[in-house]
């Protein structure tokens, strides 16, 4: 018999059975389809000549370049905001207020502290720094007194604890002073779906007293947004304030809060050419955060991002929006401003005075599920919703996905919050990580190939990513939520739950570590009708082959009956195979290819087949 060329479409499709996808491929890990073939993606290396652990959980990683061209990377996780530059790393987190004159309670033999101070303001997780002690409390001396640490209790708005590097060698009540600088509040790595019974920390406090501001529910995880504007950075917390960090002032100092903003947005940007600084989902009154509308519009004077009050000689100004419930998100696309609620798609577009902006409604029931979700190429905007995902070219069109199923019914819609969208134009790609059912935190992908219009999966778990640009490769974070890795700080009493950032598109490993990838084809005969196939031997062709493949030849009789290997099964292909000798026997194949050894790569050609028709028997 003529060996046969096998064709398989590109792509995964799970829409269809196993069978019906017969002539495509069905499955895939690590594997991306790249001008109508499977091949192994790229590995990752960490980033910077050592490992850095980050506290807390990303939700974004922003690149730029300041007026000299020098780069920089901000993280923003749960608990933190850093810095990179020039092979340091910087905590810039704000401070939202500093108290002087607080005082300490100590036991002899316990390593925990108290810190008396009417109406810090602080919850479980936060940060405080505590500088400029005296009294030696408890017998610590004041020196080692002075450092940075996480809050491990709130018993009440007066009094918090943490826990000293040292034992307290006294009992004492009230003693020594203090300075106490605290960070902003933290925010949860999870979301939570409602409020209830059994959501709070057990055995808090008595039975009938007030719980206090830990106890409470925070019903999404925590997102940052960045933005710049200039050389400097803008940092937005997602229902929180908006802050500036600039890079003239080096990265041992703070990001702080911008005056004359709002103080609770659920999103900003600023706007290009013009240079508004735009706040979704904001305050009606400037300061107030109980004012909060979440369909509300607010933005700046024209080049001053601290005047938001509109005047009869400014630009500022404001407009709230309809068909929604609260905006997600907005990013800058071809033209005008793309805002999503989550129902509907808006365009913002600059008219200049004295409107200054022009609104309207693009799309209906095509709204977003996250705030990190959409994400423009080349003035085309592609956003996952809850139930499928679409595209606006000028109009909003629901994309044809061959993996829908797949991922929306084994979605967890709790934590939409963090799904997070990241391009990748080397490869043409668009992919979102996502959280799949009874799991709270991101540990698939889903990637659409935007020029070759195919989609893959798999479980690479990353919280956030960044193109490159301003670094010759993406960079993207991991969450290890056990993790009690040593920080790039010394923080006392540090729960668990760290990042650490990566370099990918790099080597063939992952992170030193073998790849398992591997592709499967959907079930093929050899016709119409009831035949038994045999495939005697077949012809390997593979592109830039690193390292020994396997392939399996996976048979069965029936569609619904359970797959079986052919008898020689596994086939190990070297870089020097030509060819591979078989005896496989059934109504239908399947073809799977993997590597899982380090430093292994490939890409698939077009495989020859030997295939002719055999007898039941």
């Amino acid at each position: 018999m003529p060996l046969l060329r096998l064709f398989l479409k590109p792509g995964i499709d799970k829409q269809n059975t196993e069978y019906g996808a017969e002539g495509g491929w069905i499955d895939s890990d690590h594997v991306r389809f790249r001008y109508g073939l499977p091949e192994k993606i790229g590995g990752w290396v960490q980033f910077g000549e050592t490992t850095v652990n980050l506290v807390g959980a990303p939700s974004e990683i922003f690149t730029w370049n300041d007026l000299e061209g020098s780069p920089y990377i901000a993280v923003g996780t749960n608990k933190k905001v850093y810095v990179y530059y020039g092979g340091t790393w910087a905590d810039i987190t704000p401070i939202r207020a500093t108290d002087t004159g607080v005082t300490f309670d100590t036991t002899s033999g316990s390593a925990l502290v108290s810190i008396n101070d009417s109406g810090h303001g602080a919850i479980v997780g936060d940060f405080v720094t505590i500088s400029a002690t005296t009294g030696n409390p408890g017998g610590i001396a004041n020196a080692t007194m002075n450092a940075e640490y996480e809050i491990l209790d709130v018993p009440n708005n007066n009094k918090y604890v943490i826990q000293a590097s040292v034992n307290a060698s006294s009992t004492a009540t009230a003693v020594g002073t203090a300075t106490a600088a605290y960070q902003i509040n933290t925010g949860s790595d999870v979301s939570y779906s409602d409020f209830g019974w059994g959501t709070g920390t057990w055995g808090l406090s008595t039975w009938g007293t007030p719980r206090p501001p830990s106890a409470s529910v925070a019903l999404f995880s925590s997102v940052w947004q960045f933005d710049t504007y200039g050389e400097n950075i803008l940092l937005q917390l997602v229902d929180g304030g908006i802050y500036e960090w600039l890079p003239s002032t080096g990265v041992g100092v703070r990001a702080v809060a911008i005056a004359g903003a709002p103080t609770k947005s659920k999103y900003a940007l600023v706007s290009t050419p013009d240079r508004h600084l735009v706040c979704f989902g904001t305050e009606n009154t400037i300061g107030t955060p109980t004012s909060q509308d979440p369909m509300f519009v607010r933005f700046s004077d024209q080049d001053d991002i601290s005047v938001f009050t509109s005047t009869a000689t400014n630009t500022a100004g404001g407009q709230r929006l309809t068909d929604g419930n609260y905006i997600v998100s907005a990013i800058r696309s071809r033209g005008q401003i793309l805002i999503w609620t989550d129902t509907s798609l808006h365009g913002m577009q600059y008219l200049g005075p004295p409107y200054t902006f022009g609104f309207q409604q693009l799309g209906a029931n095509c709204g977003l599920i996250g705030p990190h979700a959409a994400a423009d190429v080349n003035g085309i905007a592609y956003w996952m919703a809850k139930d499928a995902f679409f595209l606006f070219d000028g109009t909003v069109k629901k994309l044809p996905c061959t993996v829908q199923d797949f991922v929306f019914k084994d979605i967890n819609l709790t934590q939409s919050q963090k799904v997070h969208v990241g391009i990748n134009t080397q490869f043409n790609e668009v992919t979102w990580w996502y959280c799949t059912e009874e799991v709270d935190y991101l540990d698939r992908f889903v990637t659409y190939n935007y020029l070759e219009q195919v989609w893959s999966v798999g479980t690479m778990p990353r919280t956030a990513w960044v193109d490159l640009g301003a670094y010759a490769y993406p960079i993207a974070s991991i969450y290890e939520e056990n993790s009690t890795a040593a920080t790039i700080s010394t923080i006392n009493g540090l729960t668990a739950g760290r990042s650490r950032i990566f370099n990918q598109e790099i080597g063939t490993n992952g992170d030193g570590s073998a790849i398992t990838a591997f592709v499967k084809s959907g079930y093929f005969d050899i016709g119409d009708g009831d035949q038994m196939l045999f495939m005697k031997r077949f012809i390997p062709d593979f592109k830039n082959q690193e390292g020994d493949l396997t392939v399996h030849l996976l048979l069965r009789p029936y569609p619904q009956a359970s797959a079986v290997p052919s008898s020689l099964d596994p086939y190990t292909i070297t870089p020097s195979t030509q060819k591979v000798d078989t005896r496989a026997r059934g109504r239908q194949i399947s073809l799977r290819i993997e590597s899982s050894a380090v430093s292994t790569n490939w890409r698939f050609g077009t495989m020859r087949v030997d295939i002719q028709p055999d007898g039941s028997r």
